[in-house]
């Protein structure tokens, strides 16, 4: 094996983790350098201020673990606070669009940030180098400043839809963040200009000097506490002092003799584990990779796995998730009876609006010595909140809490809401096989599924399953990108599916991935953000 390989959702980040495995770190070491270099140059994806979940093997260490760094709902939430304010649940299923925006925009959209202690507590545990080292190359980029990419741009520039207002709010509406991303005429970085932000490198030395406990209990845990209570935010000193990432078994599946690795609630991972014992009922290959019944039987396993999730599916501190049921091969067969049946699944949406935007990022890693991790980390949705001074901006994870009270997913003081993050690894003859992850809200764990589905029933390449064409079901309707042949799509609605078709050639999650074949890695970074598959 080579020493190793990296797949990020941004050149930066590549090349940062593949020069920390060069420099004889492990894939721990690599994976947060990257990371920390992601929240430079893709702002609203990730954060210090962020959540997400790492999955990491270390098999020379006895290692098989998840950290999970979801965020939680500060102690001053009430469960009824924004009953009355919601206007439709987005069709994805992907939150709340609520009067005002209180939940995604402003400071009451804030959750813990979880990200920078989840960073600190994997290289302590499993690193060989510290975060003030590895910290240097995300330092340097805020300093010197990085060329706006297409997809930076892109998100910036995103129209209003199903309810929501434009995404260039999450850049303009504060005072502290215009500063960063406005230029002195006016006008937003565009692609190709050099976006510095000084302050946030300024508090990246403060965390390198000072520890990250200068973040959560030290000056800056001040700065940030003082300015939530200036703004009615519902973070607070103890809230900051209260984060904590936990570890966690993998939850695991198996898939044509294949052993499964993944999340447990409230991520996403049991959601992939649920449609693959699913679809193992069923000749995918012989059906023919994406044709009218492939696309028909995986999006039907699709839509009753969402269904279940919106269901059943929450934090399991705060509420009972049926995990052994709903991952279970018995309740595969069960569902396998109705999709054979030609069963249309309905999916419920309160008021269902439109598809929504994803904030988020991946980084997959694997090392000469087959250590491996694949970490999901994200805003949630960026909040727009920067404090003054400080230059990084907080998540806005609120917003897919639902603000109904009684369901798995209504809000409670310390309580995480679902995410589909589901840093996956895949095991032939107890070895990796296949590393993968995703940004993509909602539509991660479909991103997920298809590229799986595209290694392991069609033989294809790490590269060659994140390049094929996909679609989703996450409603009623079947969501596909444009490279899905048009004749597909007219046997689709023939059979009665209500269809919807997107311009972009790459849709639905931007899949990472690595494949290792004989001790040999390949890998597959989704084009659609820029991103990038790098050998060290």
């Amino acid at each position: 094996m080579t020493r190793g390989m990296v797949s990020a959702a941004q050149p930066e980040a590549a090349e940062a983790g593949v020069d920390v495995l060069r420099a004889g770190g492990n894939a721990v070491d690599a994976a947060i350098g990257a990371a920390l270099v992601q929240t430079a140059v893709d702002p609203q994806m990730c954060g210090i201020a962020g959540m997400g979940c790492m999955h990491v093997y270390l098999p020379s260490r006895g290692i098989h673990t998840t950290i999970d760094f979801h965020g939680r709902a500060p102690a001053a939430v009430r469960s009824d606070m924004w009953q009355d304010l919601i206007i439709r649940e987005a069709d994805d299923g992907w939150g709340f669009i609520l009067e005002g925006r209180v939940n995604e925009i402003g400071y009451q959209a804030i959750t813990t940030p979880m990200t920078l202690r989840a960073f600190d507590h994997a290289l302590r545990r499993f690193g060989t180098q510290r975060l003030a080292e590895l910290i240097q190359p995300a330092i340097a980029w805020c300093d010197d400043g990085f060329l706006v990419r297409p997809h930076v741009s892109e998100f910036w520039h995103e129209p209003a839809r199903a309810g929501r207002d434009a995404n260039i709010g999450v850049v303009t509406r504060f005072p502290a963040t215009q500063k960063i991303y406005v230029k002195q005429d006016g006008h937003l970085h565009a692609v190709g200009d050099l976006l510095r932000n000084p302050d946030m490198g300024r508090t990246y030395r403060r965390i390198a000097d000072h520890g990250v406990d200068e973040f959560y209990a030290g000056h800056i845990a001040g700065q940030i506490a003082a300015d939530m209570a200036e703004h009615n935010g519902l973070l607070t000193l103890n809230d900051l002092a209260a984060c904590k990432a936990e570890e966690n078994a993998p939850l695991w599946g198996t898939y044509r003799g294949y052993r499964i690795a993944t999340n447990n609630p409230p991520g996403g991972g049991i959601q992939l584990i649920e449609m693959l014992n699913i679809l193992e009922h069923f000749d995918l290959y012989a059906m023919g990779h994406n044709s009218p019944e492939y696309i028909r039987v995986v999006s039907e396993a699709m839509k009753i796995a969402t269904v279940d999730k919106d269901a059943k599916v929450g934090d399991p501190k705060f509420v009972p998730v049926p995990v052994g049921e709903l991952t279970s091969k018995q309740y595969a067969t069960t569902m396998t009876k109705r999709i054979r049946s030609r069963e249309k699944t309905h999916v419920p949406r309160f008021n269902g609006g439109g598809a929504e935007n994803k904030h988020t990022t991946h980084i997959c890693v694997v090392d000469s010595d087959g250590n491996a991790v694949t970490m999901t980390h994200t805003l949630g949705q960026p909040s727009g909140v920067v404090t003054e001074g400080l230059g990084f901006m907080y998540n806005g994870a609120m917003a897919v809490f639902d603000p109904r009270p009684g369901h798995a997913g209504s809000l409670e003081p310390g309580k995480s809401r679902f995410s589909a993050l589901s840093p996956t690894i895949v095991f032939r003859d107890e070895k990796p096989f296949l590393v993968l992850g995703a940004p993509g809200a909602t539509y991660i764990t479909m991103g997920n599924l298809q590229v799986m589905l595209n290694v392991l029933d069609f033989g294809m390449t790490a590269e060659q399953a994140v390049y094929a064409p996909r679609f989703a079901a996450v409603s009623d309707t079947i969501e596909l990108s444009n490279r899905i042949l048009h004749a597909a799509e007219r046997d689709l609605r023939a059979a009665g599916y209500p269809t919807k078709r997107h311009a972009q050639s790459f849709q639905f999650a931007r899949v990472h991935a690595i494949r290792i074949v004989d001790g040999k890695p390949d890998g597959g970074a989704d084009p659609a953000a820029g991103g990038m598959v790098l050998a060290a």
